[in-house]
């Protein structure tokens, strides 16, 4: 397969990835958000609680997708970098190695 291709589709794929994240964690902290604000219509004593407990886990969605951009983003790195050229020769031993 050509180089460039495979680039592009490394780039491609880090970008989806990066998108989807983003796309799901935007989705799981909007229903958080608006099954706490009907919790505490429906028991506005419990709100403090409802507000508490949704804010650990919106920060612990956000920390999951925070996770899932870095590793996209390795994964778009590591497709830049260039490769080493592979020579076929065995490297050379010093007197420690004999």
């Amino acid at each position: 397969m050509n180089d460039m291709l495979f680039l592009g589709l490394g780039y491609i794929g880090g970008g989806l990835g990066a998108g989807l994240t983003l796309v799901g964690a935007g989705m799981g902290i909007g229903r958080l958000a608006a099954s706490a604000m009907e919790g505490t219509a429906r028991q506005p004593e419990a709100g403090g609680q409802l507000r508490t407990s949704m804010i650990i886990a919106a920060a612990l969605i956000e920390g999951i997708a925070f996770f899932a951009l870095v590793i996209c983003l390795f994964a778009v790195l590591n497709f830049g970098m260039p490769k080493a050229p592979e020579t076929g020769a065995a490297p050379a031993q010093t007197e420690a190695h004999k």
